[in-house]
């Protein structure tokens, strides 16, 4: 398997990182993976180019971004099915981020995660709005991501038909 990682666009340090997987399918998720497409929003290049490598290991096509704002650009030209979202962001938070996602983009998944132990004020301050999130705790293991991200990325099957014989 190879993975080709490039940078593009923007000043030295803001470039996206595209992180696609040339060899076909791979990793442990190929039936959900395959053209699926993941947006890894992290302030810490070290942890979101990670994430996309993971990703893009497993059949998904994935692109970086170290800021909300420049999530908003990537959103512009491309579409993800799901995206991962780091809390505490320069900027515009992950909450706020996530709520726009919600909105704007209603087919895109999200999951939000955070290291930090101050994010519950963010929550309770998106309760008041309305809005319930549930944030997973950094570190995660590479293993539980890609299966939180395949639970969410998987159709569930349709609700067995009840059986109508008089």
């Amino acid at each position: 398997m190879r993975i080709i990682t490039s940078k593009t666009g923007g000043p030295e340090g803001s470039g996206v990182t595209v992180a696609k997987n040339v060899a076909g399918l791979g990793g442990c998720m190929p039936a959900v993976a395959g053209s699926r497409k993941i947006l890894i929003i992290d302030d810490e290049p070290t942890i979101a180019d990670t994430l996309a490598l993971i990703f893009a290991s497993s059949g998904y096509e994935s692109k970086t971004a170290y800021s909300a704002e420049q999530a908003l650009e990537i959103l512009e030209i491309w579409r993800p099915d799901l995206a991962v979202i780091d809390v505490v962001l320069p900027g515009m938070n992950g909450i706020e981020f996530a709520i726009f996602l919600k909105a704007s983009y209603p087919g895109c998944q999200f999951l939000l995660f955070s290291g930090q132990p101050g994010t519950s004020g963010l929550l309770e301050e998106a309760r008041k709005k309305g809005h319930l999130f549930e944030i997973l705790a950094k570190p995660l293991h590479p293993t539980f991501m890609l299966a939180a991200v395949s639970d969410m990325l998987t159709p569930s099957p349709d609700p067995p038909t009840p059986n109508m014989m008089h």
